[in-house]
């Protein structure tokens, strides 16, 4: 069950809405590596070292501040509570723009959490939600988060109401230094309207499930093949960079190639289901962090099973080869992608 991170009030004018943070996003059970020693390929150890008295437990550190050189003051939990500002326990709401983030910079998202209000709250929370999606605006507040206030936007999400913590002003890098000559250029009206082809041409809805992340399969296989001692396989060559002399005869082509994969994705979704389920992309599972070693863990099982099928055919009759277990590296994926989700 999800567990809130934070509780507090969303505030703005005099109306108060009692509401519970929650983290909208989880870090996918990616792939950790371990830092070994090169020589003996033992697993390197962080302690955690006092200079007076060397090695010592997480649970004897304390937060300090150094005020001066050398010198700290010990911060405890009591007194980050004890900060005299309202965003500490509240979503102080500042203002409200207009949704559409080009028109007053906000861009850099840093964090998005979920809403959920609090019985005594409910009937004001998606009053404000409610207004906010029909007048197409959003929030901008700031909140108090891990010990430092953050500037956020609160937007209307489905069911709740997802607040955004974005990068300060002076967070954000200037582009100054960056070589834009973008004033340099005029385009031709063939060429702005072959671009607009294009454009339209791979112009479509974006539905996340339609994605997953082929880098981590492949880089999982990578690994499975160097603990069965298989050659690994030789990456597809990739292909030249187009030196864009010519930019009509670049821009005819791809149009061309978008039509023809548009065709080809057209002429898959016609034919029967089970041919049709071929031509589609995978989608991405709901959990996606053991969907990987899932899959790795049943390619080895069934390779298990069709080496041993010579065997097995001189066995009884009716009675099926054990499947092989899953790889220690699909168990070992998986259990980290679990320890994830628990901790987050």
């Amino acid at each position: 069950m999800a567990r809130a991170m934070w509780r507090g009030a969303v505030q703005f004018g005099l109306v108060t809405i009692p509401v519970k943070l929650y983290l909208a996003t989880e870090s996918r059970g990616g792939l950790s590596f371990n830092m070994l020693h090169k020589t003996c390929l033992n697993r390197i150890q962080m302690k955690t070292h006092c200079p007076e008295h060397g090695e010592i437990s997480r649970s004897d550190t304390v937060r300090g501040f150094e005020w001066s050189k050398g010198q700290y003051v010990v911060l405890e939990e009591g007194d980050l509570e004890s900060v005299p500002l309202k965003t500490v326990r509240a979503i102080e709401i500042e203002l409200f723009v207009d949704a559409a983030r080009e028109s007053h910079g906000v861009n850099f998202v840093k964090q998005a959490y979920y809403l959920e209000p609090e019985p005594v709250g409910r009937k004001a929370f998606y009053l404000l939600k409610s207004v906010l999606a029909e007048e197409g605006l959003q929030a901008i507040c700031k909140i108090v988060l891990k010990d430092r206030e953050a500037l956020a936007s609160l937007n209307p999400y489905s069911k709740t109401m997802m607040l955004s913590t974005l990068y300060w002003p002076d967070e954000v890098r200037a582009i100054d230094e960056l070589d834009l000559p973008q004033d340099q250029f005029e385009f031709k009206p063939a060429e702005r309207a072959m671009a607009e082809q294009l454009v339209a041409t791979m112009k479509g809805e974006f539905d996340a499930d339609d994605y997953r992340d082929d880098y981590r399969q492949a880089l999982l296989e990578v690994i499975e093949r160097k603990v069965d001692g298989r050659p690994a396989e030789k990456p597809e060559p990739i292909a030249a960079t187009s030196k864009l002399t010519d930019l009509m005869a670049v821009l005819e082509a791809s149009v061309a190639a978008a039509r023809a994969s548009k065709d080809g994705a057209a002429s898959g979704a016609d034919r029967p289901a089970g041919k049709a389920a071929v031509a589609r992309k995978p989608a991405t599972r709901s959990r996606a962090a053991a969907a990987a070693p899932e899959e790795l863990a049943t390619a080895r099982s069934s390779r298990a099973r069709t080496s041993s099928s010579s065997s097995s055919a001189s066995s009884k009759a009716g009675k099926r080869p054990a499947a092989a277990e899953p790889t220690a590296v699909a168990r070992k994926a998986a259990a980290s992608g679990e320890r994830k989700r628990k901790t987050a």
